[in-house]
């Protein structure tokens, strides 16, 4: 079991998993959004003086400068949600792959199968589930646009921290087991391990807060959407990339039984 093989099959996988999070990104995240762009072009001409003449651009019809052509919001909903959901799942899958790849033989008596459902769920918490804790998503008119590249930048700073601890974690667990350790040390400790490093890391980051005066029903059932979204990228990819590596093992290893049967003639 090479870990191009599990490349690959962690490719396809991916990409599963992107049209099941473009399909719950479709049906339950789109309304949301749409809800808070026209909440955003409601509140546009409160703002904007008598005597300001420049024209806003809709919000439903992005413009892109450098090809001087409009996106519409239906490419946007549709073509534009497909193709990154796709590249995301794609991108999730191979970097689930290669780490299952790494893992496997290094964590206690762990299977293949049960090895890479331990990596799914891991991305799951670390990429997904604890950044999003500190900062959640939010929909268009939410955050001022000055402040897009700091946030941008503590996001990924807490995401690196938060994928460096489960690692750190993950590898103090390994150790303990070949120690000889319990199951139960091996995941209660290192568990405790992880939330006090991401604990501490979101008490000392900044928080932020540009909400202000935003609907709160329409923000939180935004960040539901996009949280049910990352849900399900990592479920779909966890489940079907452990089919997909229980199989080849189970090849693999009815191969080798072969080969050991006709040695032993």
């Amino acid at each position: 079991m090479t870990p191009s093989k599990f490349l690959v099959r962690g490719l396809l996988a991916g990409l599963i998993a992107g049209l099941a999070a473009f399909a719950v990104a479709y049906v339950v995240g789109e309304p949301q959004v749409n809800a808070a762009i026209a909440l955003e072009e409601a509140a546009a001409p409160a703002h904007q003086s008598p005597d300001d003449h420049t024209h806003a651009e809709p919000a439903d019809h992005p413009h892109d400068p450098e090809s001087g052509t409009e996106i519409s919001r239906a490419t946007q909903s549709t073509w534009g949600l497909l193709t990154g959901t796709l590249a995301i799942g794609v991108a999730m899958g191979g970097v689930a792959a290669l780490a299952a790849a790494f893992a496997l033989g290094r964590i206690g008596t762990l299977k293949p199968t049960q090895t890479t459902a331990l990596v799914a769920l891991l991305g799951f918490v670390s990429i997904g589930l604890v950044p999003f804790l500190k900062y959640p998503a939010t929909p268009p008119a939410v955050g001022n646009p000055e402040t897009i590249g700091d946030r941008t930048t503590l996001y990924f700073t807490f995401l690196a921290i938060s994928v460096l601890a489960v690692i750190a974690e993950t590898t103090f667990a390994a150790l303990l087991l070949r120690r000889g350790g319990s199951v139960f040390q091996a995941t209660v400790f290192p568990a405790f391990g992880f939330l006090a490093v991401v604990g501490v890391a979101a008490g000392l980051l900044p928080t932020v807060n540009e909400v202000r005066d935003f609907p709160a029903d329409t923000l939180w059932f935004f960040r539901r959407a996009s949280i049910l979204t990352t849900a399900a990228l990592w479920a779909t990819l966890g489940i079907v990339l452990t089919g997909l590596i229980g199989k080849l093992y189970a090849k693999e290893s009815e191969a080798q039984a072969r080969r050991a049967l006709a040695a032993s003639l």
